[in-house]
């Protein structure tokens, strides 16, 4: 057994709440520029004190409609300026914010809202008001829907709740906030469900203020008060909340996006000094910019410059790069690697990435293009990242060290096991399941990883996703699912073999890529009619022999099918982070399974 520590930087204090920073920030820098509102195509800036002000008007709507101190409100909406507003208002109020991402169906909502026992819900759209109609006469205990967009005879939810709370004082709402104690429960966050009903996971304000200092401290160049980001990832993730609470603690200027359709132009006008996405951004993000390349017929250089950026950040983590290499690589940026960057807006000089796994190569890629990708590691049940590639300690197919105050233990089966003060209490209303994860203050993640020395984490796969082939092989499935996901048509890779005589894998395509590939290749055909095409199979299948080549011949992929469409949200097989849910993938594809055996 293994273990690393990292000193915390100091204890939350019981008196602390979330809110606190709001009010901190609009007094001592009330003309400070917190967030970069999109309205009608423009970025308009609202100060601390601004928000401050909006805050405690709202707060005291849910106040005045009724809402008592531990209320729980579900909140269903894209991520757009109102979800902050209304997260910090709903703890302003001394309520509990349970967040429903925005696709949920009815049956999910209704277990969501049912099983947190919610007593209001603010939704965003007419269409999101609608699907809570359908299942709010199963729920007797919500009391209030309110709507963020206009619709209808309805105001928009924060002109409602703020006229709501006109006969509030400022005492009273002052008074309720200040209740507020960092052990009190600030949010239930449902677990993205990939096995069985979705869990309520417990967050303290403890828990998340001892997650944004930790991230703080880890991040010192990047949440800083002359930077900004920009969130388009789902808030209703822990992820990109507690990287949003960071940015909201650190005065660095924060913008939301609820959709990507627009995500260069939008980045182009925003110019973010860095981003928060997973790594299917990063992959879209290097897939498009070779396949246009060699569109152009400028692929020779992009793969001279995709060599080199991996060159160049490899011997990083060894003597250094040679003056020899600086200089060619600084000759590559200029012709090629600042177009990439230009991509983020051209003030971006990191990301962080969390989620899910990020490949080594592509992790590679980007340290070299000069916008290194920080990989973390964390669980909703720990507030986030417990670890993280940082400015300071970087090392390439790990996630990093442990953040301040975190502890990472290797058992003797190989399972990952984390403690803190941003691991969660436990999950609502369900301490048969908190006692199968949480033992004498370690929380057992299910994860398999090995610590080295240094205290950086690397992990090596899941122990319900280990496969044992009927000769008795063990494979961990993610490094050759990773390595086959890198080529460009590529979109998501299942390697399935459990108790059969050898490994194989399910395979969708990108349909943005394969349009490309099919007109390159003179094929005016579409992606189901595509996947027995010996061209493109024989594509796939250098994509499979190369990944083949990082494991031994047992663990290796024999045999794949393609799939006539990608995995979807909707049909169950993916989260909405895009975490792919392998069991209802395998029950699905069962008779493509079999086939590949046959």
């Amino acid at each position: 057994m293994r273990e690393y520590s990292v000193p915390a930087i100091g204890t939350v204090a019981d008196e602390e709440s979330l809110t606190d920073m709001v009010w901190a920030n609009a007094e001592r820098f009330a003309d400070a520029v917190a967030f970069r509102r999109r309205v009608d195509g423009s970025w308009i800036d609202v100060t601390t004190a601004e928000f401050a002000a909006q805050v405690a008007a709202v707060a005291k709507g849910l106040i005045g409609s009724g809402l008592r101190a531990g209320d729980r409100v579900a909140l269903l909406s894209r991520t757009r300026y109102e979800w902050t507003l209304l997260d910090f208002a709903i703890w302003a109020a001394g309520c509990v914010t349970v967040p429903v991402y925005e696709t949920s169906s009815a049956e999910q909502i209704a277990w969501i809202l049912g099983d947190s026992g919610a007593r209001a819900v603010v939704v965003e759209t007419e269409a999101h008001r609608h699907t809570v109609e359908k299942v709010v006469d199963r729920l007797a205990e919500v009391e209030h829907v309110w709507q963020i967009e206009p619709g209808g005879e309805l105001d928009p939810a924060v002109d409602e709740l703020t006229a709501a709370g006109a006969d509030v004082s400022d005492k009273t709402a002052h008074e309720r906030r200040l209740a507020v104690r960092s052990a009190d429960t600030a949010t239930l966050v449902y677990t993205s469900g990939t096995t069985g009903r979705p869990k309520g996971v417990e967050l303290t304000h403890r828990n998340l203020l001892a997650e944004i200092r930790a991230d703080i401290a880890a991040f010192p160049q990047l949440m800083r008060p002359s930077n900004a980001m920009l969130v388009f990832l789902p808030l209703a993730h822990v992820f990109a909340r507690a990287i949003a609470l960071c940015c909201v603690y650190s005065r660095t200027t924060l913008g939301h996006l609820p959709d990507v359709r627009d995500l260069v132009a939008d980045l182009a006008t925003f110019r973010p000094s860095f981003i928060v996405a997973v790594p299917r951004v990063f992959e879209k993000v290097y897939n498009s910019a070779k396949q246009r390349a060699h569109a152009a017929g400028r692929g020779r250089v992009f793969d001279l410059a995709e060599e080199l950026a991996v060159e160049y950040s490899t011997a990083l983590d060894g003597p250094g790069p040679s003056l020899a290499l600086k200089a060619r690589r600084a000759a590559m940026s200029k012709l090629v690697y600042s177009r990439l960057r230009g991509v983020l807006g051209g003030r971006c000089v990191a990301a962080i990435s969390g989620s899910a796994p990020l490949g080594e190569h592509l992790a590679h890629f980007f340290r070299g293009v000069g916008v290194p990708v920080y990989e973390g590691y964390g669980l909703t049940e720990t507030s986030a990242a417990i670890c993280v590639n940082t400015e300071r300690a970087f090392r390439v197919g790990t996630v990093g060290k442990p953040v301040a105050g975190a502890s990472v233990r290797i058992a003797d089966d190989g399972e990952i096991l984390l403690s803190g003060e941003m691991v969660f209490r436990g999950y609502w209303h369900n301490p048969a399941a908190t006692a199968e994860v949480l033992e004498d203050g370690w929380l057992r993640t299910g994860d398999l990883g090995t610590l080295d020395d240094e205290g950086f984490l690397r992990i090596t796969g899941r122990k319900k996703d280990i496969i044992v082939t009927a000769g008795g092989k063990n494979v961990a499935p993610a490094l050759l699912e990773d390595r086959v996901r890198r080529h460009p048509l590529v979109s998501q890779c299942v390697v399935v073999g459990d108790r059969q005589p050898f490994v194989a894998a399910l395979v969708t395509l990108d349909p943005d890529f394969v349009s490309v590939w099919a007109a390159s290749h003179g094929k005016q055909l579409t992606v189901a009619d595509l996947v027995d095409d010996p061209d493109l199979r024989a594509e796939i299948r250098t994509a499979v022999d190369e990944a083949n080549r990082a494991v031994s011949k047992a663990e290796s992929i024999r045999e794949f099918t393609i799939l006539p469409r990608d995995f979807t949200e909707a049909a169950g097989e993916i989260t909405p982070s895009m975490k792919v849910r392998r069991e209802a993938i395998i029950k699905a594809y069962a008779e493509e399974i079999a086939a590949l055996y046959g």
